[in-house]
């Protein structure tokens, strides 16, 4: 009996090409598991071969997403694989999003059923999981060993075409998908069970649950902006040109604080946008409106304001993860404190 084939996919760190120093490598295909590959091939046992290992670094897919996509396509379709898996990603923003692309893409194009798996704030998450089955892993690597037999699980229902239950039961992430089935008992006993459960103090999980969103109570209004030190805050992807910090396009996981000291406009020579939401070409030419350095400039001088920060806080918004905006605003608001802020300019595209 032949083998069932499956394609996997990982990135430039756990292929062992390197980190950061090979986030830039193009796409390649090796022949049979290496990596986290070699724990999957184990788990899923002698029915199962991992037939390749495609691989790209994370800075080249993001920075190339169609064409990176483009060329893994093309190695992985003479496999004709009965299976794709990705990753997983655990927390790692940019692999996140290379493994939902590309999965999305194979189960499109190639019409092969897909698997990957991400911690839960990974921005992948947000992006692609009304699209793909996305497993439920720890936000490391360690979490290896527990994600593999939920991988060995669905991977083999996926390929013989069975039923996938419910997120909770099967340890994949929530989809937002609702299904209808009969119950063994009606909603009204239901209902009473639940409300029962509830004043006895008991554990009363809905079976209907509801976004949860995060209420932030708005602060009081300026009063005095004459005396009151203002700092710019953007999503916009304003960077230094050459984008040192190599802030991503998309998905950031990371922020940059840059010196406006002296400065009177945003000069094109001395910054670019990386922002992969919008066309960058009227930015690219007047970073101005995004960082209205310019106004904020002639309104200090007027008086209109206090004064304004020596420096601009920036990241990329475009399907960046709550979490990591949360972490970044919980990061640097000390130094806002610290340098007696008393507004922030935040600016979008």
């Amino acid at each position: 009996m032949a083998k069932y084939k499956i394609v996997h996919y990982i990135n430039n760190f756990f292929s062992g090409a390197g980190g950061e120093e090979a986030a830039g490598m193009r796409p390649e295909v090796h022949e049979g598991a290496m990596g986290p590959g070699l724990a999957l091939l184990e788990a899923f046992g002698e029915d199962y071969e991992i037939a390749a290992t495609v691989v790209c670094g994370d800075n080249y897919f993001g920075e190339n997403l169609e064409d990176a996509t483009a060329e893994l396509l093309s190695m992985i379709e003479p496999f004709k694989p009965d299976l794709f898996i990705a990753g997983p990603a655990f927390n790692a923003g940019r692999y996140g999003v290379a493994c939902g692309t590309i999965c999305k893409a194979v189960e499109k194009e190639l019409g092969i059923p897909v698997l990957t798996g991400m911690y839960e704030e990974n921005p992948g998450v947000d992006m692609f999981r009304k699209d793909l089955i996305v497993i439920k892993t720890k936000n490391s690597a360690a979490g290896m060993r527990k994600a593999v037999p939920v991988f060995k699980n669905l991977g083999e229902k996926l390929v013989k075409g069975e039923e996938i239950l419910g997120p909770d039961i099967e340890g994949y992430l929530e989809r937002g998908i609702r299904v209808n089935y009969f119950a063994e008992k009606r909603g009204s006993e239901r209902a009473i069970e639940l409300l029962v459960k509830k004043c006895r103090g008991e554990e009363c999980p809905t079976e209907y649950p509801m976004p949860k969103f995060d209420r932030v109570e708005p602060t009081a209004p300026v009063t005095d902006m004459a005396h009151t030190k203002i700092a710019i805050v953007t999503s916009g992807g304003i960077v230094p040109q050459g984008n040192p910090d190599h802030i991503e396009s998309s998905s950031a996981t990371k922020y940059g604080i840059y010196s406006i000291a002296g400065m009177e406009r945003m000069d094109k020579k001395d910054f670019m946008t990386v922002h992969g939401g919008y066309d960058r070409a009227f930015v690219t030419e007047d970073p101005n409106l995004v960082i209205p350095l310019d106004v904020l400039r002639e309104m200090e001088k007027e008086g209109v304001i206090g004064e304004l920060a020596d420096y601009f806080i920036t990241t990329t918004g475009t399907g960046t993860a709550t979490g990591n905006a949360k972490a970044f605003g919980e990061d640097f608001v000390g130094k806002l404190k610290e340098d007696g802020i008393g507004a922030v300019i935040l600016t979008s595209t």
